[in-house]
């Protein structure tokens, strides 16, 4: 049977070795494999052999058991140890088990004392082997699975649309990966504008109704449009009634299959919380919250802040100052000490460059690659990529809050 327990037999008398033998070859599911006379006979043959349950006698000359158990954790982790002893005192089972055994045996003991604890501690490795499997291929799946990047903002008119489609195109020309951009501002979405694509028949008002009614999930590839730039846009509806065809739990479908397909799925949000909003910050792995240097935007962001803190997503959020421009009379360190926490991301100011890129329906980052606002979103797609995990909220708090020109509560 392929399924049998192999047991080594660890025993510095040949009598008890022989009886455990004896003992153990009545038993259809249980095979011995080796015996021991000693505990560094023992390390040589588990390490040789691999058995699942070691038999160990506590009391040996060379080496003890308690000893041998150590060591073998280490060579064969997966040999679970039944000690055995004369002595049944409460210090001898407490180092057993410090030591790594699975089971403690007090000599004399029946068949069927020995057989349950050999069939028991051989059920409770195997299913924890089981579970590391379940969870390493879960970690594996989840490795494999792509970024989602929310791109949002409290306030409208601060530029979050514009750096959504940039930071789409730079992580797919710039740094080659497999990238999708979703127009998730569905009754005024401007992704089409900024990138000339038309979202007539292709867009998320007929992809959700269609996965909803048990479309398959392929279908999503025919609903997005392939950019010039490499990467695939999913885009809002082309009139505002339509967004009316589109449910948060039908969004939040699309993305998670987006997910599966994708190294980064970029989501240009909404600029007003609604429940499809915030599915789509719930299943984001970064929350980019773009502001500026605007009294009206560093409120916004605040309250935002506080809500992402009730709501658990602050440990996700990176804040990127669109427009930097300290001639604007409002410095980083004021904006950091109204909201609270640290500037992540700065993105200078280059209206020239933006509007005209805008206005032509070319991403910067294609048009003018040199420009220094061209470089800024580089950086931001790269350090996004190359930093999959969320930063430390406790590597981002600014100083404490207090009294200024924006402390507004």
């Amino acid at each position: 049977m392929t399924d049998r327990i192999r047991v080594l037999i660890v025993d510095d008398i040949p009598e008890t070795r022989d009886h455990l033998v004896k003992l153990l070859g009545f038993e259809p599911d249980i095979e011995v494999i080796a015996t021991a006379a000693s505990g560094a006979e023992a390390i040589e043959l588990a390490t040789k052999l691999l058995p699942d349950v070691i038999l160990m006698d506590i009391n040996m000359p060379d080496m003890d058991g308690i000893t041998a158990t150590e060591r073998l954790s280490s060579h064969v982790p997966t040999a679970s140890v039944v000690m055995m002893s004369v002595q049944g005192e409460a210090d001898y089972l407490r180092r057993s088990m410090l030591a790594g055994a699975r089971e403690f045996l007090v000599k004399p003991f029946s068949s069927d004392e020995l057989t349950a604890s050999i069939r028991q501690v051989n059920e409770r490795e195997r299913e924890k082997v089981g579970r590391a499997v379940v969870v390493a291929a879960r970690a594996q799946e989840q490795a494999e699975e792509g970024q989602v990047v929310a791109v949002f903002s409290p306030k409208g008119g601060v530029g979050r649309t514009t750096i959504a489609v940039n930071l789409a195109v730079a992580a797919a020309s710039e740094l080659g990966k497999k990238v999708t951009l979703v127009d998730a501002s569905f009754q005024f979405g401007d992704v089409a504008v900024l990138l000339n694509l038309n979202p007539k028949d292709k867009s998320m008002a007929e992809l959700v109704p269609q996965l909803e009614d048990g479309g398959d999930p392929d279908s999503v590839e025919a609903y997005t449009q392939t950019h010039s730039s490499g990467i695939r846009v999913l885009l809002a509806p082309p009139s505002p009634e339509m967004a009316e065809l589109i449910t948060p739990a039908g969004v939040k479908h699309v993305i998670e299959i987006l997910r599966q397909r994708n190294e980064l799925v970029v989501v240009d949000c909404a600029a007003w919380f609604n429940d499809t909003t915030l599915g789509i910050l719930d299943l984001a792995d970064i929350v980019l919250t773009v502001l500026t240097l605007e009294i009206t935007s560093i409120k916004n962001t605040r309250l935002f802040l506080e809500v992402a803190e009730q709501l658990g997503y602050a440990h996700k959020v990176r804040l990127v100052l669109n427009r930097a421009d300290t001639t604007l009379g409002i410095r980083v360190a004021d904006v950091e000490h109204s909201i609270g926490r640290k500037v992540d991301h700065t993105i200078v100011s280059d209206g020239r460059a933006v509007v005209y890129a805008l206005n032509r329906g070319v991403p910067f980052v294609l048009s003018n690659r040199e420009s220094q606002v061209s470089q800024d979103v580089f950086r931001l797609a790269a350090s996004i990529v190359g930093s999959p995990e969320p930063i430390e909220e406790e590597a981002r708090k600014a100083p404490q809050k207090g009294k200024s020109l924006f402390a507004w509560r």
